[in-house]
């Protein structure tokens, strides 16, 4: 696996690769999981070549500690990454994403005004416009989203659309725990206890009652909701477990 965490050399090496073999993308911000290696081995089922990246992007943060706590585990990525046959990793440093720091921005003036938009100012412009200077740099024939972050994927599904991007943007199951908990970064933060009330909300929250009992039912076990709500054929939901903040969605 070649580690790259210089643009240009990058460039170059994208200038030189047969065009006849595809190029697949898995964009990261590292502390890799299962749900990720889902999406990894997507791309190499479709692709001939696979690069991942790894950044933790700090403009999608809306909240400063969330990105400090973010946890960096480097070292057991790459070894997952070099033992699931990626090809190709790259590691770009902010100076380099962000040259004008975050002068320039897409914003979409609809979907993010709901949900986690609503809820989460800010959040979806960062996303976004990683996703678009990464795009541009990587000029992958597809990409791959997990569908836990649902609306994250059909925003940026929309914006190659929009921007006419050479790109297909691909979306992948959510993968859970046996508990039935989503895969999530997040959840390496969570103590036994809030693990336990973590995975009573995954099971209730895929109950098939109507938000308005789900809500209740989490809260009358302690668990603060920020939303739960239907839109255009799925439910989506937001809650703290403790301080630690954990979203999922389902077609219904």
């Amino acid at each position: 696996m070649q580690l790259i965490d210089n643009l240009d050399h990058w460039h170059t090496l994208r200038a030189g690769m047969d065009k006849n073999l595809t190029l697949g993308f898995v964009p990261t911000m590292g502390n890799l999981h299962a749900g990720h290696r889902s999406l990894i081995k997507r791309s190499q089922q479709e692709n001939k070549q696979t690069i991942v990246s790894i950044f933790i992007n700090p403009t999608q943060f809306n909240n400063q500690d969330d990105f400090i706590q973010y946890p960096y585990t480097l070292d057991d990525d790459l070894k997952l990454l070099q033992n699931d046959g990626v090809q190709y990793c790259l590691l770009p440093t902010e100076q380099s994403i962000y040259p004008q720091g975050f002068r320039y921005q897409i914003q979409e003036t609809a979907l993010t005004k709901l949900l986690e938009g609503k809820h989460r100012p800010g959040h979806f412009a960062g996303v976004l416009t990683i996703v678009m200077k990464l795009l541009n740099i990587v000029r992958p024939n597809q990409a791959y989203f997990g569908e836990k972050d649902y609306q994250q994927y059909l925003l940026i599904r929309d914006m190659a659309t929009d921007f006419f991007l050479d790109t297909q943007i691909t979306s992948c199951p959510t993968i859970r725990e046996k508990s039935g908990l989503a895969y999530s970064s997040r959840n390496n933060r969570l103590s036994p206890i809030e693990r336990s009330q973590a995975e009573q909300f995954a099971q209730l929250f895929h109950q098939g009652n109507t938000c308005v009992d789900i809500r209740k039912a989490l809260e009358n076990r302690g668990i603060r909701v920020d939303y739960i709500e239907d839109y255009s054929g799925r439910r989506f939901a937001a809650v703290y477990i403790g301080t630690i903040r954990l979203i999922d969605n389902y077609q219904i």
